[in-house]
């Protein structure tokens, strides 16, 4: 039997360099007389962790427990990156360093970076692994090398640190071309493809190429898996070479800013391994995180399925004058019942969102071994649907609360319904909403598949 893990916040350490990433952010207003550049102006100045800073405040705000294990300098840029990372909720152990911050200077003309500056100190060697250290690797559910070449993964205190608890924990390095070879025996390296032909010899940077590369540093570096980024392409993930490439596809083409769309990946897939996903899921949803931050927006957090997305789609249908259908239900093993439900629903209206009952739920209502379907997997079945636009899922036994925050236009359940059984019928009435049924395929049931399943027939 396959097990899926579940969706839950873990105690991520991410070890590495941390930058200070500067924007300067202003308008193009003209082009300069003197040269054929740009002339940026109403300026404004953001400053933000980079590097191993910005991956694991990017986990932090996923909702994991995140510790840093890094090397500060004694900078006023280093306490500015240390307040940041501190107000994030990211506990930081700082090995120290000597020298200047790094500090890397973006300026953007809207949407444009017209010029980039790398304020690059030479790498600092780091103070020794404190305690701490040593604790937040073990103490951990999965480790992050987010490796900038600035001296922390190539440290031998902090590689003997990392290699003992390979093998007892998920571990996934992220290389650079700057850095060290990964520690042998860990689960996962995530290399991009430029990276990937850095490190290893030949070929194009295509799909052919970076599967090849992949299963090359693989055997060189003595680990599980080899994921080589990909880009707007997702990702190829290369294990034994006896079993084909997992090509990751990104689940749509977006434009956007990258920066920190790796560090993104990295910090899902590491989180999502401790979980106890599989390195392919845990890369998928790493993939769906990276997509996710280049389009300018959050991914779903990592653990749940929360209402925020059907929340923010009834808000904009409604600002557009549209008519907001839900309907709900547990949906445990899909059938043509529960099909037409859904057509039905979709057509009364310009958007459908579904009420989800969690696996807990559906225990509570069902008996114990319901559901057979994972939350996971039954949200990602719906929302493979074309009539379905977004799944949000409930903890409760009955969706009223969800209801009462989504304000439905129209609340939608099958016919072998009595509607003054409905317990929802209060809080959608409430709102200024009506509860409706739609025709019901008599004989189809997921509880009387159960039953000829047992039977046999």
């Amino acid at each position: 039997m396959t097990v899926t893990a579940e969706r839950r916040a873990v105690h991520l350490t991410v070890v590495g360099d941390t930058l200070l990433d500067r924007d300067v952010l202003g308008a193009a207003q003209r082009v300069s007389p003197e040269a054929p550049v740009v002339v940026v102006g109403d300026l404004r100045r953001e400053l933000s962790p980079g590097g191993a800073g910005l991956t694991a405040m990017l986990a932090a705000r996923e909702g994991h427990r995140v510790t840093l294990v890094t090397a500060l300098a004694r900078d006023d840029e280093a306490r500015e990156v240390l307040a940041a990372l501190c107000a994030a909720g990211v506990a930081v152990v700082d090995l120290g360093a000597a020298g200047r911050t790094p500090v890397k200077t973006r300026v953007r003309a809207g949407d444009q970076t017209v010029v980039m500056l790398d304020e690059a100190e030479p790498p600092a060697v780091p103070g020794p692994l404190p305690e701490a250290g040593r604790v937040a690797l073990r103490s951990a559910q999965a480790v992050l090398v987010s490796d900038y070449g600035r001296g922390v993964a190539a440290a031998d205190d902090v590689r003997g640190a990392v290699g003992a608890v390979v093998g007892r924990l998920p571990v996934v390095w992220d290389p650079h071309p700057r850095g060290p070879a990964p520690v042998e025996g860990l689960t996962v390296v995530t290399p991009n493809s430029r990276e990937a032909a850095h490190f290893a010899p030949g070929g194009e940077t295509d799909l052919a190429g970076d599967t090849a590369r992949g299963r090359w540093l693989r055997q060189r570096w003595g680990v599980g898996y080899v994921a080589v980024t990909r880009g707007a392409d997702g990702a190829v993930l290369v294990g034994d070479d006896q079993v084909p490439p997992l090509v990751i596809p990104p689940p749509e083409a977006v434009r956007g800013d990258v920066r920190g769309a790796g560090d993104r990946l990295a910090a899902t897939t590491a989180a999502r391994l401790g979980s106890g996903a599989t390195v392919s899921a845990a890369l998928a949803e790493g993939v769906n995180a990276a997509t996710a931050h280049v389009a300018g927006r959050e991914a779903a957090r990592v653990w749940t399925h929360g209402p925020a997305e059907a929340m923010a789609l009834a808000d904009r249908v409604r600002r557009a004058g549209g008519t907001v259908v839900a309907t709900g239900g547990c949906f445990d093993l899909l059938h043509r019942g529960h099909i037409l439900l859904l057509e039905h629903a979709r057509r009364l209206g310009d958007c459908l969102i579904v009420c989800l009952n969690s696996d807990a739920s559906v225990r509570r209502r069902k008996g114990e071994g319901r559901p057979l379907v994972t939350e996971e997997d039954r949200a990602a079945v719906l929302r493979a649907l074309a009539c379905v636009d977004a799944v949000a899922t409930f903890e409760e036994d009955t969706p009223v609360e969800i209801l009462s925050r989504l304000r439905p236009d129209i609340w939608v359940k099958g016919g072998d319904y009595a509607i003054g059984d409905l317990a929802e019928l209060g809080v959608v009435e409430g709102s200024g909403g009506h509860v409706v049924l739609v025709p019901y395929l008599d004989g189809r049931s997921t509880t009387s598949l159960i039953e000829r399943a047992v039977r046999g027939r």
